[in-house]
């Protein structure tokens, strides 16, 4: 069954899909992001704040996210130590 995990303001992605999450600051994420625009695969989660973390997906979309990496990771982490003790 699919789990979601929440990327802020109410928007949530399929966990079971991310490959990676990683910080906006460097220039080939931002280069990567603007590719992913210009194509048509970028998902914006923002709400109008600023983008901290870029989460890339198994179809590769990228999702934009105003959360930082740490605690996204830290709901997916929450996540999967809930369901194990089903």
């Amino acid at each position: 069954m699919a789990s979601f995990v929440n990327v802020g303001f109410g928007n949530v992605v399929n966990s079971e899909k991310i490959v990676s999450m990683v910080s906006t600051e460097a220039a080939p994420v931002r280069r990567l992001i603007q590719n992913a625009r210009d194509e048509g695969r970028a998902v914006d989660a923002t709400c109008g704040r600023k983008t901290k973390t870029a989460v890339i997906l198994e179809s590769g979309h990228v999702v934009l996210s105003a959360l930082t990496t740490d605690t996204i990771t830290s709901r997916c982490n929450q996540m999967e130590s809930d369901s194990s003790l089903i």
